[in-house]
């Protein structure tokens, strides 16, 4: 119940949805019983059967319901005559329904606003929370585990917890309502025809007892399917190169069918509470009829036909809650697995935080500097003892085989993973004693990869500055060399790129992220192998871009192709976690080592390729 009353917490304030609905519940009950109770004066009326028995005597209760309808049914047919008492009832029986499916209406639409309200508040929690973690989390994690758990976990807890709420209160409060108008009628036939109900639940319960465990395997395996279909949708295209469709068609059907079993048989549990609920009704409509039969024709109680059909027409309604109720009990183990979940989501907190007394920094005035830095992915060392500096205006390339640490070094300096030991700082600052966001307001970063979003090309370089002016987009693109072929597109800048820029070549994707790097004109650029994926053409193109955005800026840079760093100021070369060499690029030339032998293998594999 912890998790079920945690979910709930997202429903606040509830009060505002719980009053409401408290009281038009409260009105559709009362009117719903009163709808079928009034069945006792309308048959009393229609056959006449007062006139064949005692007259009935003034209630004494205002509780008393059957006697006081009883009561004032036969006082109408004594002053109006039958047609007219009959006219009067079947008038109240319609405004009695009327009203009651007004209120059922408001509780309904009151209900819904609390269940949008609820599911706003936590998807908008959870989502919150995933952006707020680590990279290292989602390097970690399945992406499509965590889709199902923000779109399709969170609608199960929406439709399954909330509406189970609904269920506990609307449903117990008709049951009880019946059976107080039954006990009115009749208390010693309800007495005996509730014996039933304890061991309906008894037997339902145990029906339904493995579905959370059923429901919590069916959530991880829903959240494996969408993670297949999102590899095979995003590498579409080498699963066609490498004839794989088969073996992804298989992998996927796999699951498929694991997730199809779970459900079925938690089908079959959910299914099999119904039937039994209903025929625990039929066994107590049966008992009814049969010792409320012999109660009217005997003669011997207070009970009248009359009474004894609205009591049978009210017992067959209180199966309906009853119904409900069981129901409910299937449901909500399927909501708490899937809150189970988000919440797990939820409860994630991100390793790398603020401190209590960070402080933030508006202007970068002097230098970056690493100070014997070391880094490690669990125990396997990435960076030892790394130490350098960049001056304002300056920029640093780094270099060196694959697995060298280059990489970890730029990802450390927008604290997207922290040291292991040694410092990081910005003009004398630690940058773990800043704030994350205005640390990273001072930078601009361009990937090998180009992040761009389903949107037009304004928007994509706009990004993160919703009050750009059409004149600074077109200027951060002119210096991107990307108007050009902006221009040249059907809508111009109003044009969109498709799914992560698909529309666009390689080239014009990094130049709009050079545009985007640009507009948020930050005095720090990480390049990260900005060129290593172009053909020699657009290589052209985008290191032009580069050099423009780097004038008059502090750029640390990581080279694929060392032709494009040759005026770095400084360049430093990488192996193993270590920096191995430094200097200008004819220093190095000089020195004859790992830089020099790095420049040889490219001049003589490109020498080889012209040939070729």
């Amino acid at each position: 119940m912890k998790i079920y009353f945690r979910l709930l917490s997202y429903a606040r304030p509830i009060e505002k949805y719980a009053i409401p609905y408290l009281i038009f519940t409260i009105l559709a009950v009362v009117f719903s019983t009163l709808n079928l109770a009034l069945l006792v004066p309308l048959l009393t009326t229609l056959f006449g059967q007062s006139a064949n028995h005692e007259i009935p005597a003034r209630p004494e209760h205002f509780f008393d319901i059957i006697k006081a309808l009883n009561y004032y049914s036969y006082q109408a047919n004594k002053q109006y005559g039958v047609t007219k008492t009959l006219q009067l009832v079947c008038l109240v029986i319609v405004l009695s329904v009327f009203l009651s499916n007004i209120f059922r209406y408001f509780a309904e639409r009151t209900m819904e606003n609390l269940r949008i309200h609820t599911l706003l508040n936590l998807r908008k929690a959870v989502f919150s929370n995933v952006m707020d973690l680590h990279i290292g989390y989602f390097n970690n994690e399945r992406k499509g585990d965590i889709i199902s758990k923000i779109a399709s976990d969170v609608q199960v807890v929406q439709y399954s917890v909330t509406g189970t709420l609904q269920v506990f209160f609307k449903e117990p409060l008709t049951l009880l309502t019946y059976l107080v108008t039954l006990f009115a009628i009749s208390y010693k036939l309800t007495l005996m025809s509730v014996l039933v109900i304890p061991v309906s639940a008894f037997i339902i319960s145990r029906i339904v007892k493995k579905l959370k465990h059923q429901a919590a395997a069916s959530h991880i395996s829903y959240g494996i399917m969408i993670s297949y279909l999102d590899e095979a949708l995003a590498g579409i295209k080498i699963i066609k190169s490498f004839n794989a469709t088969g073996f992804i068609k298989n992998r996927f059907n796999q699951e498929n069918i694991r997730y199809s079993n779970i459900i079925r048989s938690m089908a079959k549990r959910q299914q099999m509470a119904s039937p039994v609920s209903e025929f625990m009704g039929v066994l107590m409509v049966a008992t009814i009829v049969l010792y409320g039969g012999s109660l009217v024709t005997s003669g011997k109680s207070e009970m009248t036909a009359a009474s004894f059909i609205a009591y049978i027409a009210l017992f067959s309604q209180i199966m309906r809650p009853a119904k409900a109720i069981s129901d409910s009990f299937s449901n909500i183990h399927s909501g708490l697995a899937a809150g189970e979940r988000v919440l797990s989501l939820i409860d994630e907190q991100p390793q790398l935080t603020d401190t209590a007394d960070a402080v933030t920094i508006s202007a970068f005035n002097q230098e970056l500097s690493f100070n014997d830095v070391s880094f490690a992915y669990h125990t396997i060392p990435v960076l030892q003892h790394i130490s350098f500096t960049i001056p304002k205006s300056k920029s640093v390339a780094l270099v060196g085989p694959s697995g060298g640490g280059k990489s970890t070094i730029m990802d450390m300096i927008p604290r997207f993973i922290h040291p292991v030991s040694g410092t990081i700082s910005i003009d004398g600052q630690n940058i773990q004693h800043l704030t994350a966001d205005s640390l990273r307001s001072l930078m601009g970063i361009v990937n090998q990869d180009s992040i761009l979003f389903n949107d037009t090309i304004y928007n994509n370089i706009a990004f993160g500055k919703p009050d750009a002016r059409m004149e600074d987009v077109e200027a951060a693109a002119r210096i991107a060399n990307a108007h050009d072929f902006i221009t040249a597109t059907p809508k111009g800048y109003q044009t969109n790129i498709g799914d992560k820029g698909v529309k666009l070549s390689g080239g014009q994707r990094q130049r709009i992220c050079i545009a985007r790097a640009v507009l948020s004109n930050p005095p720090i650029m990480l390049l990260d192998e900005a060129t290593s994926a172009l053909d020699t053409e657009s290589e052209k193109l985008v290191q032009e871009a580069l050099n423009n955005l780097m004038k008059h800026r502090t750029s640390l840079v990581i080279a694929h192709r060392l032709s494009t760093i040759q005026n770095a100021d400084n360049i430093l070369v990488l192996e193993n976690g270590r920096i191995v060499e430094q200097g200008t690029h004819l220093e190095l030339l000089e020195q004859n080592g790992l830089y020099r032998k790095l420049i040889d293998m490219q001049t003589f594999t490109s020498t080889t390729l012209q040939t070729t």
